[in-house]
């Protein structure tokens, strides 16, 4: 017994040394990339400068230089449409550095993984899309999505669309580049984590593909609309955001087989879709502070006294009860619009209680 107490003591201090999850292209991020026309002549290339990086993101960022600031402010929209959808969670998507950006908890392969992955791939989709429609990329430009045959004939197929085909192709490349340079053995944990992380990103993708839809304009005399001018638009990222936490909600439990495929732990449920999120490993409680998950707890977070959801005060806290204070809100209001032409209104302050976890 004296044995396997130290035996379980040297793989937990094995577990505290391990440093924090290594640096991701996520930290683009949290260090805003210069534009091209700033870069100073004579200066260090930007791409060796630039954290979290893998080898092949850098020689993409080599070939692709004015593409890195689209695809840090694609990995900013993930982030926050991630803290969006899980605001009212024990985990609720918290950064806590510049360079690993999530801390260890992504060294799990958990469902706020999984999600985690697919909404980021999805922001860059997004941003590469409206940046080639916008001109702001050199390689790309307007929407050459063909005609849809059900657009009635008599409205004109033309604009300047998102070009989203381009944007899933370059995010394609540039995001999974990290988890395709890696080579573990064959059915190894490793490998799962791999393809896991393979096909989350191509969930997040397809998401910003298969939503952008058409958007019409009306052309005629005194807004008759006697003409429209369509194009193909991106989807509102919120949007996207809801249909991602859909399939968080619904993602599939999976495991590595001896012949490196990830298959079900649970044979009856229905086999993921490419559109579907997976995970491997099971998710912490994430209600206590613990420096070997990367969980940053529940203690000091808000809660809602009367709501029997995530968000109430007996499952956010984790059943540690909560402290309650006042506070002093203050709203516009009483507001009246005067011609012409604004609205002007009065501030009014309300005592409110609220509540925070123990």
């Amino acid at each position: 017994m004296p044995g396997l107490l130290l035996l379980a003591a040297a793989v937990l201090s094995s577990w505290a040394q391990l440093p924090a999850e290594a640096s991701s292209w996520w930290s683009l991020a949290m260090n805003p990339v210069q534009r091209p026309e700033m870069f100073i002549i004579g200066a260090q290339p930007v791409c060796s400068q630039l954290p979290g990086l893998s080898p092949g993101q850098r020689k993409l960022c080599q070939l692709y230089q004015e593409h890195m600031a689209y695809i840090g402010e694609g990995a900013k929209t993930g982030i926050k449409e991630c803290q969006y959808q899980f605001r009212q969670r024990r985990w609720n998507c918290s950064t806590v550095d510049n360079t690993s950006v999530f801390g260890r908890v992504m060294q799990i392969g958990s469902r706020e993984t999984a999600f985690t992955y697919a909404v980021s791939a999805a922001g860059v989709v997004n941003a590469i899309s409206r940046a080639c429609r916008e001109g702001e990329l050199s390689t790309c430009g307007c929407s050459r999505t063909a005609r849809p045959k059900d657009l009635p004939r008599d409205w004109l197929w033309g604009g300047c669309g998102d070009n989203v085909e381009y944007g899933y192709r370059f995010a394609k490349e540039f995001v999974d580049a990290r988890e395709r340079e890696k080579n573990f053995a064959k059915g190894s944990e490793e490998q799962g984590r791999v393809l896991m992380n393979l096909q989350n990103n191509e969930a997040g993708r397809r998401a910003v593909y298969k939503m952008a839809d058409v958007a019409c304009k009306c052309h005629g005399v005194s807004g008759s609309c006697s003409l429209k001018t369509c194009w193909l638009q991106l989807a509102e990222f919120r949007k996207v955001g809801d249909q991602l936490k859909e399939k968080y909600d619904s993602a599939a439990a999976m495991r590595i087989t001896r012949k490196g495929k990830l298959e079900l732990v649970n044979s009856r449920f229905n086999q993921p879709t490419p559109e579907d999120l997976v995970y491997v490993d099971p998710s912490p409680d994430y209600c206590l502070r613990n420096e070997t998950t990367g969980s940053l707890g529940t203690q000091g977070r808000l809660c809602n006294k009367t709501s029997e959801g995530m968000d109430g005060c007996e499952l956010m806290c984790c059943g540690r009860g909560y402290d309650q204070f006042k506070s002093v809100q203050v709203e516009r209001c009483h507001c009246k619009f005067h011609w012409c032409c604004f609205v002007k209104c009065k501030k009014c302050t309300e005592i409110v209680d609220q509540y925070v976890c123990k």
